[in-house]
């Protein structure tokens, strides 16, 4: 037998999930194999299994992380323009997760931790949403967190495949994106 380790690694889950972060990072979603995942963890081709049953375990596993790390930068944001750049934030920051997180045909959209992890920050932009008086938001909360949501969204994943090199230029995105708020709300 070689010397890779058996099951029994330090954090196997962890190094696991960093090993597919990685992979995403560089080739995509697409480009994950368990195997590859195993051997850059130094363990059994079987080993990472124990943790995320398959692939698209993995991959849910990525997203219900993505959507806690997401929820935890847009807490106690000062109002929605502040939120909205850590979101930009955010998808700067976990490209990776963030890539994953919002393809739902690679989850198990029923999956608990990530089922709660989404409505942590779902719930998370509806509080800063709903901060902004209704004068500077119109009358529907909603539709008015599903602007915000629309533009932090749009601008974020513009700016990861690098369609905003041109008009941002060097400005710092995040200072971009705050005073592109200022179009959509008044009294934010």
């Amino acid at each position: 037998m070689s010397n890779r380790r058996a099951y029994h690694h330090g954090d196997l889950r962890r190094a696991i999930l960093t090993a597919a972060l990685d992979v995403i990072s560089a080739e995509g979603p697409s480009a994950l194999s368990m195997r590859d995942l195993a051997r850059r963890a130094d363990v059994s081709h079987a080993a990472p299994a124990h943790h995320f049953k398959d692939r698209t375990g993995l991959l849910t596993a990525v997203a219900a992380e993505g959507y806690g790390l997401l929820a935890t930068a847009l807490t106690d944001a000062a109002d929605l323009r502040e939120a909205g750049v850590r979101y930009v934030r955010f998808a700067r920051e976990h490209p990776a997760h963030f890539q994953v997180m919002f393809t739902p045909e690679l989850l198990r959209e029923n999956d608990l931790e990530l089922t709660t992890a989404r409505a942590l920050a779902g719930e998370s932009l509806r509080d800063a949403v709903s901060a902004v008086p209704a004068e500077g938001r119109g009358d529907d909360a909603r539709l008015a967190g599903i602007a915000a949501w629309s533009l932090a969204h749009g601008f974020a994943t513009l700016l990861l495949s690098h369609n905003l090199n041109g008009p941002v230029g060097d400005q710092d995105p995040e200072e971009v994106f705050h005073a592109l708020t200022g179009l959509l709300f008044r009294s934010t």
